[in-house]
């Protein structure tokens, strides 16, 4: 059976939660939807781990591998969020598909990465204080 990225991204997004936020690779805050669609105003702590990322920017993030993994940076701890208690998602997907240049109408086949997870559940935030959220890292 065959699926397209878009309909596994929904698909992915809805098993989640409601109240998703999506976080890009690109630094910003992670932000939580905590009960009642309520933005939390707190953000959580990331992970103490970072890597360098092709942007010049560096990330808290450990790449997928075994939770007892001995390489430094893959394995691990798989949530995003430090102090967090709940459910973990994770997908770590080897993709192809086909480019099309919408000017030329030239095609080529390109293969692709992806690393999603998807966290739900309660986190001590920046203020000390616990909170609960849902949490995607695509």
């Amino acid at each position: 059976m065959s699926i397209s990225r878009r309909n596994f991204i929904r698909a992915s997004a809805g098993a989640a939660g409601t109240g998703l936020v999506l976080s890009s690779a690109l630094p910003k805050p992670l932000l939580a939807a905590e009960e009642a669609h309520r933005a939390c105003p707190v953000e959580p702590q990331p992970i103490p781990h970072t890597i360098a990322t092709p942007f010049g920017t560096t990330i808290h993030h450990f790449f997928p591998g075994p939770v007892e993994g001995v390489d430094p940076v893959t394995g691990h701890d798989p949530s995003e969020i430090f102090d967090f208690s709940g459910v973990i998602a994770q997908a770590d997907l080897l993709l192809s598909g086909t480019g099309t240049d919408l000017n030329t109408g030239d095609s080529a086949p390109y293969d692709f990465h992806t690393d999603m997870r998807f966290m739900r559940g309660q986190f001590v935030a920046a203020d000390g204080n616990t909170h609960k959220g849902a949490f995607a890292f695509i």
